[in-house]
C-alpha cells in the first residue's frame, strides 16, 4: 500500500515538473493573469464552466475572488455556470451542448473572461461556451488536457497539462494548481499590501 501511495505523489510530482518545463507552461499562465488581471481593472466579469470535477474547479476559481484567497479584500466579480435550476432548464429546453453557451450569452459582455475547462478539451458543451464566448469578443482561456483536444486552437489562452499526465486525476492536480497560482499573480497586483 505504502509504495502505491509513494509513486501516486512521485506521478504527481512528475506531472508538475513537466509543465514546468513545458515550452509554453509558464508564459501561458501569466498570459493568463494578465488577462484576468486586465478584466478585473477594466470592471469586467470572470466567467467559468466545466463538467465534473472540472466544474467543481471552475466553481473554486469563482469563489476565491468573491470570497478571501489568503487575507482580506474586497470581493471581486466572478461567477461559475453551475447553479443545477440554470443548467437543467437549459438542458432540457435547448439541449445539454446550450448549458454553459447560454449562460455566457445571458452574462456575458466584451471585456469580460471566460475560462473554459477541460481535461479533454472536448467537451461539447464547453466548446460551444468558448465559440459563444468568441462572438461576443468575450476573451477566453482554456485549461485543457490530452494534447487540448478542439478546444486547442479555439481559446485565446490555452494552458495544456503535459501528456506524460494521461489520467484525469492528475490533469485536474494541475488545473488547480494553475488556478491558484493565476489568482495570487493577480492579487499581487491589486492588493500589493496583502503580500508583504
Amino acid at each position: 500500500m505504502s509504495d502505491s501511495i509513494r509513486a501516486s505523489f512521485e506521478e504527481a510530482a512528475r506531472t508538475l515538473q513537466a509543465f514546468l518545463e513545458s515550452p509554453d507552461g509558464l508564459s501561458s499562465v501569466e498570459r493568463f493573469a494578465d488577462a484576468a488581471a486586465e478584466t478585473l481593472a477594466n470592471g469586467g466579469l470572470l466567467m467559468s464552466c466545466g463538467n465534473g470535477g472540472s466544474m467543481c474547479d471552475a466553481m473554486h476559481f469563482a469563489e476565491e475572488w468573491t470570497g478571501r484567497f489568503r487575507s482580506d479584500r474586497r470581493p471581486l466579480p466572478a461567477v461559475a455556470f453551475s447553479d443545477p435550476s440554470h443548467l437543467t432548464c437549459i438542458a432540457n429546453d435547448f439541449g445539454y451542448e446550450e448549458v454553459f453557451a447560454r449562460e455566457v450569452e445571458a452574462y456575458g459582455k466584451k471585456g469580460d473572461l471566460l475560462l473554459a475547462i477541460s481535461t479533454s478539451g472536448n467537451s461539447p458543451n464547453v466548446l460551444r461556451a468558448v465559440e459563444t464566448a468568441s462572438k461576443l469578443d468575450i476573451r477566453t482561456v482554456g485549461l485543457l488536457g490530452k494534447g487540448g483536444g478542439e478546444m486547442l486552437d479555439r481559446v485565446d489562452i490555452p494552458i495544456v497539462v503535459p501528456s506524460v499526465a494521461a489520467t484525469t486525476d492528475r490533469i485536474q492536480e494541475m488545473h488547480i494548481k494553475v488556478i491558484h497560482v493565476v489568482i495570487e499573480a493577480v492579487e499581487r497586483r491589486i492588493f500589493p499590501g496583502n503580500y508583504p
